[in-house]
């Protein structure tokens, strides 16, 4: 096995997900990012306990939940009066339930927790400033041609390198980013600046008609994480975000809870990201090369599980490698397994757009109604149990 060399285009959390899961298997991997540095957006993320699984089996959970936030809870507010209904409980029952907890993380550190596990299993497999320009293939190799006129030849080529890959078409041809409407305004505040009363272990989740807003604290608590989204924007081109100065966010969200604008009096700056996709595939592999992540299953943030999906990709893509001698078998068993799940996740995130900025949430009166059917636990059950319980261990490959 130790023979089979993989590249890997794309530095980030799948890419380096999948180069973990292959080092441990014995492959040989090499990583190609086009940035100077191995850098995440400074931002939060959630890891429900199916993607605490799998960073499990890549050994650096425990390192990373030393550096995370459990969240003890998940809770509704209502955009204007802040009505609040709880969510689901999350802390020590999602540990009895699941095996793993449900935890906040800084997207930095789990960027760094990974990076540093490739590097411990196979220094100088990380090369930077690689930008791919194009791919080729033969019956038994696949080349990748850099910018900077680098030629490298491996046994397979996984595009890792996001949802403005150009691994995606280079193997499947040209296609549009989708512009969803809906721009997400981010920033960081310290929390120690914050009152005393946000700060809690508990995602919050705010919902009014054409948007929502999310919080929760990272970093040990020492951050909080903060996203509003709203519809009905234009964006026509990339760069696809831009900074934005408090006052714009502020008044975006004009009418929303105090709550929400006195944590934004102690934002230090906010971003602009317009939320995009790409049209499904009918395969993510071509002969020896596959698609991980987002370069074939971007998502709205909606159901927290974009990252959670690219860890999970790795690993499975791994088990496959392992599984089947001839890499291009391996690859379609890999496009078999994960393809209709993490589409089936892209659905869902859709399907929440319409609960988290629906017209009923406008008034405390249609909201309460639109609530209880949404959020009741038979619901949320058929929404997130299927997600939680995957096991990239144990699912058939």
């Amino acid at each position: 096995m130790s023979k089979t060399k993989v590249l890997i285009a794309g530095g980030g959390i799948g890419g380096l997900s999948a180069a973990i899961a292959l080092l441990q298997r014995g492959f040989d991997v090499e990583i190609f990012e086009q940035a100077a540095e191995l850098r995440e957006f400074g931002a939060g993320i959630q890891i429900s306990p199916n993607g605490n699984r799998a960073l499990d089996s890549l050994g650096v959970f425990k390192t990373l939940h030393a550096m995370s936030c459990p969240s003890d809870a998940k809770e509704i507010r209502l955009w204007n009066t802040g009505k609040t209904w709880p969510l689901f409980n999350l802390g020590d029952a999602a540990v009895r339930k699941y095996g793993y907890p449900y935890m906040t993380v800084f997207r930095p550190d789990l960027l760094r927790v990974l990076g540093d596990e490739v590097r411990r299993l196979k220094p100088g497999a990380v090369h930077l400033n690689a930008r791919c320009e194009s791919v080729e293939q033969t019956g038994d190799a696949v080349t990748l041609r850099l910018t900077d006129g680098r030629v490298v030849t491996g046994d397979v080529l996984i595009g890792a390198d996001g949802v403005h890959s150009k691994v995606r078409p280079a193997l499947f041809g040209q296609d549009k980013t989708i512009f969803s409407g809906m721009v997400a305004w981010r920033t960081l505040i310290p929390m120690e600046k914050l009152p005393q009363k946000f700060r809690r272990s508990v995602a919050v989740n705010w919902v009014g008609p054409g948007g929502h807003a999310v919080h929760y604290p990272i970093q040990g608590g020492a951050l909080m994480n903060w996203v509003g989204t709203l519809e009905g924007n234009q964006w026509d081109s990339p760069p696809w975000s831009a900074p934005a100065t408090i006052e714009e966010c502020r008044k975006a969200f004009a009418g929303w809870h105090e709550d929400l604008h006195a944590m934004l009096e102690h934002a230090p700056s906010v971003t602009k990201w317009a939320l995009c996709g790409r049209p499904f595939l009918d395969t993510w592999t071509q002969g020896r090369a596959a698609l991980l992540g987002d370069a074939c299953h971007p998502t709205l943030p909606f159901l927290a599980q974009g990252a959670v999906h690219s860890i999970e990709d790795a690993v499975v893509l791994a088990r496959c490698l392992a599984a089947h001698a001839d890499a291009r078998v391996a690859l379609k068993q890999y496009d078999e397994v994960r393809r209709p799940r993490a589409y089936a996740m892209v659905r869902g995130a859709a399907d929440n757009t319409a609960r988290f900025h629906n017209p009923a949430l406008a008034t405390v009166e249609t909201a309460e109604a639109f609530v209880s059917r949404e959020w009741q636990s038979d619901a949320i059950n058929e929404r997130y149990e299927w997600l939680f319980t995957y096991d990239v261990d144990t699912v058939a490959v």
